[in-house]
C-alpha cells in the first residue's frame, strides 16, 4: 500500500498501539458551538495536537447543551473540553462565547 492511499483511506491505516484492553481509554469532548469563534480555536489546537475528542454543538442540540450544564453546574461559557466526564477547562485563552439556557 501506497502513502497516497493511506492517507486517502486512514481506517486502512495500521494503528500506531493496540490499546490495553485492561485500560481505561480516556474521552475527549468538546463542547462548543459553531457560531464561537474560540470553539473554532479550540478544535483546531486538539487537532494540531493530534488528539482525538468527540465535538457537542450545544445551540443545536439540546441533550448536549443539558449535559454540559450538568458538568459545569450551569455555568454558560464554552468551549468547554471534557475528559472523562470532568471539566478540563473552561473558555480558551481567557475567552469565550456564552450559550443561552
Amino acid at each position: 500500500m501506497n502513502r497516497e492511499s493511506q492517507i486517502a483511506n486512514p481506517e486502512s491505516r495500521i494503528p500506531d498501539r493496540i490499546p490495553d484492553p485492561r485500560s481505561p481509554i480516556p474521552i475527549l469532548e468538546l463542547f462548543g458551538s459553531a457560531s464561537c469563534q474560540y470553539t473554532s480555536e479550540l478544535r483546531e489546537q486538539l487537532l494540531w495536537e493530534g488528539r482525538e475528542f468527540v465535538e457537542y454543538d450545544v445551540e443545536r442540540d439540546p441533550d448536549a447543551r443539558q449535559r454540559l450544564f450538568a458538568l459545569t453546574g450551569g455555568a454558560r461559557l464554552i468551549p468547554v473540553l471534557v475528559e472523562n466526564d470532568r471539566v478540563l477547562q473552561s473558555g480558551w485563552r481567557g475567552r469565550g462565547c456564552t450559550v443561552s439556557p
